[in-house]
C-alpha cells in the first residue's frame, strides 16, 4: 500500500524466517539497521516503524541514533522488563519447542494470537522455521528490554500505539515511553490486542502513516 508513493524497506530480523543470522540482542539488531541506513541512505530516513519486538528495535535505534529519523512508529513496544518471565523462558521453551511443528498447537498459537485467517499459512510456514536457539533468544530480549534514559534526545517525532484490549504491562510501557519522550503521540486503539492495528487493520494503519507524513 506505501510502495507506490515511498521507497520502503522491510528487514527480516536475525532469528527469523529468512534471516542468515541466529539473533543477539534488540541492541545488535538496531546497530545493523543504522549501518543498513548509513550505507544506503545517508545516514537517516524518513520514517522507521515496527510492532512488538520491532517496536523494541525502533525504540532502541532512536536511543543510539537521535537523528536517525523524522518520525518513528513503535505499536505494542514492551519497555517495562518482564524479569521472572525472561528467567522462566528457556526451560519452558526447551520443554515444549516440538509442539511448534504439530498441526494442532499452530492452529491454537494462531487463534491466539488473533491475526487475520488469510496469514494463517504464512504464520505456520515462517514459525516452524525459527530455531530452538533462536526463539529462546528473542523471547528473552524481549521480555528482558528496558527503556534507555538516552530515549529522550530522538529528534523524531514519536507515535505510540497500544490496544486497549493488551495486558496491563503493555499499557504502562506505552504510558512510560510517551513520558520519557517529549512530544510523543500516545493512542491506545480501541477493541484491538496485540499486533491489531498493522496486522488485521493494515488500510487504516497506512491512512495514519500517511496522515504524519503529510502533517
Amino acid at each position: 500500500m506505501l510502495q507506490e508513493e515511498y521507497h520502503v524497506i522491510l528487514p527480516v530480523l536475525d532469528g527469523h524466517a529468512e534471516s542468515e543470522r541466529d539473533f543477539t540482542s534488540i541492541e545488535d539488531n538496531a546497530a545493523a539497521l543504522i549501518g543498513l541506513i548509513d550505507e544506503r541512505f545517508q545516514g537517516a530516513v524518513l520514517l522507521v516503524a515496527g510492532l512488538s519486538l520491532g517496536a523494541q528495535i525502533v525504540v532502541e535505534m532512536l536511543s543510539q541514533r537521535p537523528n536517525l529519523c523524522r518520525y518513528a512508529i513503535a505499536e505494542s513496544a514492551l519497555v517495562e522488563p518482564m524479569r521472572l518471565t525472561q528467567w522462566l523462558v528457556k526451560p519452558m521453551i526447551s520443554m515444549s519447542y516440538w509442539m511448534i511443528h504439530r498441526d494442532w498447537f499452530s492452529a491454537l498459537q494462531f487463534q491466539a494470537l488473533g491475526i487475520k485467517e488469510e496469514l494463517r499459512e504464512a504464520y505456520v510456514r515462517d514459525t516452524r522455521r525459527i530455531t530452538r536457539k533462536n526463539l529462546i533468544s528473542f523471547l528473552e530480549a524481549n521480555a528482558g528490554y528496558q527503556l534507555k534514559p538516552c530515549i529522550r534526545q530522538t529528534e523524531a517525532r514519536v507515535w505510540i500505539f497500544v490496544g486497549a484490549k493488551e495486558q496491563p504491562r503493555m499499557l504502562r510501557s506505552a504510558r512510560m515511553l510517551n513520558k520519557a519522550i517529549e512530544g510523543s503521540v500516545m493512542e491506545v486503539k480501541a477493541g484491538m490486542s496485540h499486533g491489531d492495528f498493522s496486522i488485521n487493520h493494515a488500510a487504516e494503519y497506512v491512512r495514519k502513516i500517511n496522515s504524519i507524513l503529510k502533517e
